[in-house]
């Protein structure tokens, strides 16, 4: 996939082009992303950085980085990713004006969208201003249940079977491995310690099972409080790993949630819990994906 952040860097031709932000590229945008490819043009998104939300000062907890998502686009099918800078500037650029610079100037002809897509300045373009201005419209059609809201109070619950069914992929942990307190490996689990962004979503404190450079994983999020801890980490463990992730970026699936944090009654009862975890990591198995997974997730499309 090609990545451009200007559309003077964008080769113009015939595309059918997604606009949205994407975040965590779940079953809602792939069904978005299905229906530019399905036009045969060249399948083109154009998404924002930072979240127009964030811009705007509001807290958004995202489902995947940047890096992520421009990942889980060129995996979809994506021919080229236009991000766009949402700074101030980007923000004031009228629908007329984006449409002519960002859309016509790549060669954009289908405009693929949901009913309700907004664009420009004040969002005062609509879908019937973009057919007024001579492209091809097309909605995708909803995927009932899901949307990133939904997703990210799953996540909030510690739910990471439900988010993985409205995201068609477990829930990742995506971050990059720097120095922790090293006390796993004094007690014989040596574990990772992950620094995510601060805008990233992380799940309900707890014990989960999950899966990292090919290894399954027993993962705790948390502040250890058997120790006393006040700052949240985010520590797994990979089974049978041996190497040095100091300073590499590490992305890590959640399968299952296995327990809560806990304070023992000794070190020695600590580690027969965490070997109980491992034991328990071993087992589990990777969610299903692609289906609901509770009612009271309907909330619409992306």
């Amino acid at each position: 996939m090609r990545i451009a952040h200007s559309p003077q860097h964008v080769v113009r031709q015939p595309r059918a082009v997604a606009i949205g932000t994407f975040d965590g590229v779940h079953r809602g945008h792939r069904a978005v992303l299905d229906t530019a490819a399905e036009t045969g043009l060249a399948a083109t998104v154009i998404t924002f950085d930072p979240h127009p939300r964030i811009a705007f000062g509001n807290r958004v907890e995202l489902l995947t980085t940047l890096e992520r998502r421009l990942e889980l686009l060129a995996e979809s099918g994506v021919e080229t990713t236009l991000v766009a800078a949402f700074v101030p500037e980007f923000q004031r650029l009228g629908p007329e004006d984006f449409a002519d610079e960002y859309l016509r100037g790549i060669g954009a002809e289908v405009v693929v969208a949901g009913a309700d897509f907004r664009f420009g300045a004040r969002r005062a373009g609509d879908l019937a201003l973009l057919e007024r201005l001579g492209y091809e419209v097309r909605t995708a059609s909803q995927v009932q249940g899901v949307s990133s809201t939904a997703i990210r109070e799953a996540i909030a619950d510690g739910d990471v079977v439900t988010a993985a069914g409205s995201l068609g992929r477990p829930f990742e942990l995506d971050g990059i491995v720097v120095a922790g307190d090293q006390r796993g490996g004094t007690l014989g689990y040596p574990t990772a310690n992950l620094r995510l962004e601060p805008d990233l979503a992380c799940p309900r404190y707890g014990i989960y099972a999950g899966f990292g450079l090919g290894h399954r994983a027993a993962i705790s999020i948390g502040t250890n409080p058997h120790y006393g801890g006040t700052e949240r980490r985010v520590e797994p463990y990979l089974l049978d790993f041996d190497g040095d992730l100091y300073g590499a970026r590490l992305v890590v699936e959640l399968w299952e949630r296995l327990r809560d944090e806990a304070v023992f009654e000794s070190e020695a009862a600590l580690v027969e819990q965490i070997a109980r975890d491992v034991e328990a990591a071993q087992r589990a198995q990777r969610p299903p994906i692609g289906t609901r997974q509770r009612a009271d997730s309907d909330r619409g499309s992306p």
